[in-house]
């Protein structure tokens, strides 16, 4: 609807959904219109503000923004993380700018001497580091695993995300001064009253959650039953895994066809061998690079027979329906509808007894699988992946320390602050909330960084929290066109030549992208309306090209304020959903009372914070 000049930041805000969807608050709308203008620098500091991981964001995120934004109720979303992918790659850190640009993104402030120990080299953990050296103290990352990354690096196939890209960015943000030391693991190297003797001012965990989620069926115990974490940790860095010729994947999620993809992967690569032990070989001697390989040739090396069984129909799965329709296109066959009922074999796996499943969840809503009795049937195989969710390990808890453990096994922390219940002691990512999004973990690391600065420094947050006011950009298009043009198709290697290739997703061209760009609605526009000139000529009502506005009687919409009696006898609505922001309307209002309103977001980063 149409509003007065008393329209508040909140609206505003309320307009913007592909912003209002990020946990960093990207204003992923003004950086796409940039790209479509062909203004790649100021594109790649829109998106880089927010976020210290735009290159990684921009091939593996999952792009919560995409689901929200408005262009999808007319056709289809804009490709929005493909388009950070694009402008990342001509200014970012893989770039032939080798970082400059993310490291103007930058406004340092004076150093301090307070050390802060970031707990975890995760997303979260790095996030959080990134923002405490730009707010000039000295953080430390303690980190269990031989290199920093966490799950990025452990967990994330290389078909999705080539290291080089993903090391950029940690050297980048190592290169602010944050202190990286690895191999040391809390618990077993240091405790949380350890920090606190040794002089650390506050302390951020971030460990993630790594425990792989038992599933209490008969045969768990048998060689050839693994855990979907420690498969992707080993697979990723490069062990050797022993999963035979058919492999059977349990579980309907995302890191369910990441596993049976990268099962695929490990068969045509020829580093499996039937009839070992279970998981993982430690010690084993480190394989080359998991090769990227594509269904068809692991078919035709046997790895026809990887088979992810899961619980709900296809269009019930929590895999985003794209992830779906990789997998079955590199070969993996998806069993809908049955769920594990045993793992059957006297010393090792011969096969999964499933059983059809009658219904997922139950009459609230709530997931609740039953069963149909007489429906089992087993299905052979040499090894069984369950990747049915993962949790904390929480081991390391001692109950001196004082920070209390929530009902789902995980941290408890306020949710604005991220501080637990011991005084200076922080936590957030899958640790404190579960399993959950790459960007959703990014931004617990800068809110905990927010938090700990305010704490610290006694501050409290100004009103703009945007690190830099950047210019708007308004794409000119021809409006007749303008739905006709569909969302563009981003480029991928073709199934039968991805032996080799270090990444599926190519990314667009500079044509594609400047297309794709431009379908962007621009909702960081709005039109206003001044009451006080509006003579409801209804010009704007003829132009419209979406028919979005119109002039209805005030008697005929309720809870309106205004539309009472004394008030206006008609009112102006615009159907926000459907508005492309053309600007016609303001064109051809003869009485200029419509005019088209900027909009700048904040940002998850106090940046300005003045003294208390």
């Amino acid at each position: 609807m149409f509003r007065t000049e008393a329209v508040g930041a909140e609206w505003f805000d309320q307009n913007v959904p592909c912003t209002q969807a990020c946990p960093v608050l990207t204003n992923a709308g003004q950086y796409v219109s940039q790209i479509a203008a062909g203004d790649d620098e100021l594109a790649y500091l829109t998106a880089r503000l927010p976020n210290p991981f735009p290159s990684i964001c921009g091939r593996v995120c999952a792009a919560p923004c995409e689901l929200a934004c408005r262009r999808g109720v007319i056709d289809e979303p804009i490709a929005i993380r493909a388009l950070k992918r694009f402008v990342c790659e001509r200014e970012g850190v893989e770039s032939p700018e080798a970082g400059r640009r993310w490291r103007e993104a930058l406004l340092d402030q004076p150093s301090r001497d307070q050390r802060i120990a970031v707990i975890g080299s995760g997303p979260a953990g790095l996030a959080c580091a990134h923002d405490l050296a730009a707010y000039g103290y000295r953080p430390v990352v303690f980190e269990a695993q031989d290199r920093p990354g966490g799950m990025m690096v452990l967990g994330i196939p290389t078909y999705r995300l080539r290291r080089e890209v993903l090391q950029a960015e940690i050297r980048a943000i190592l290169g602010l001064g944050v202190e990286i030391r690895t191999e040391t693991a809390l618990g077993r190297d240091f405790t949380l009253s350890s920090l606190r003797e040794d002089g650390f001012a506050a302390t951020f965990i971030a460990t993630g959650a790594l425990r792989s989620r038992e599933l209490q069926i008969p045969g768990v115990e048998l060689d050839g039953v693994l855990r979907a974490v420690e498969f992707l940790i080993n697979a990723n860095s490069g062990y050797r895994v022993d999963l035979g010729d058919r492999v059977v994947v349990v579980g309907g999620g995302n890191v369910a066809l990441d596993v049976a993809r990268t099962a695929l992967r490990e068969i045509a690569a020829g580093r499996t061998q039937p009839g070992s032990s279970a998981g993982a070989q430690e010690g084993a001697e480190a394989a080359a690079k998991v090769t990227l390989d594509v269904a068809r040739t692991a078919i035709r090396m046997g790895a026809k027979e990887v088979i992810c069984v899961a619980l709900e129909a296809r269009n019930e799965m929590p895999a985003h329906e794209d992830e779906i329709a990789e997998a079955e296109v590199e070969g993996v066959r998806i069993l809908h509808r049955r769920g594990p009922k045993g793992i059957v074999g006297k010393t090792h796996v011969e096969g999964l007894e499933t059983i059809e499943v009658s219904s997922v969840f139950d009459a609230d809503g709530r997931f609740n699988p039953t069963f149909t009795e007489g429906t089992e049937s087993i299905l052979p195989c040499d090894s069984v992946i369950l990747a049915i969710g993962q949790a904390p390990d929480l081991s390391w808890l001692d109950p001196q320390d004082g920070v209390e453990v929530g009902p789902r096994g995980t941290i408890a922390v306020q949710q604005d602050s991220l501080a637990t219940s011991a005084p200076g002691i922080y936590a957030g990512g899958d640790v404190a909330f579960g399993p959950r999004n790459l960007i959703d973990a990014i931004g617990d690391g800068r809110r905990a960084a927010a938090s700990i600065h305010q704490a610290l420094a006694d501050v409290i947050p100004g009103k703009k929290r945007f690190r830099r006011m950047l210019p708007m950009v308004t794409v000119p298009r021809p409006v007749l066109a303008y739905d006709a043009v569909p969302r563009v198709a981003i480029p991928s290697v073709s199934s039968e030549r991805r032996i080799g290739v270090p990444e599926i997703e190519l990314g667009y061209a500079d044509d594609q992208a400047r297309l794709e760009a431009a379908r962007c609605l621009q909702c960081f526009h709005n039109i206003s309306l001044d009451v006080d000139l509006c003579i409801l000529c209804g010009g704007c009502v003829d132009i419209c090209p979406e028919r979005c506005i119109s002039i209805v009687p005030a008697e005929d919409i309720e809870d309106i304020e205004g539309a009472t009696a004394g008030g206006p006898e008609s009112l102006l609505i615009l159907q926000e959903d459907r508005c492309i922001r053309c600007a016609l309307c303001i064109e051809r209002c003869p009485s200029d009372a419509l005019s088209m309103t900027g909009w700048n977001e904040d940002s998850t980063m106090i940046d300005n914070a003045v003294p208390a």
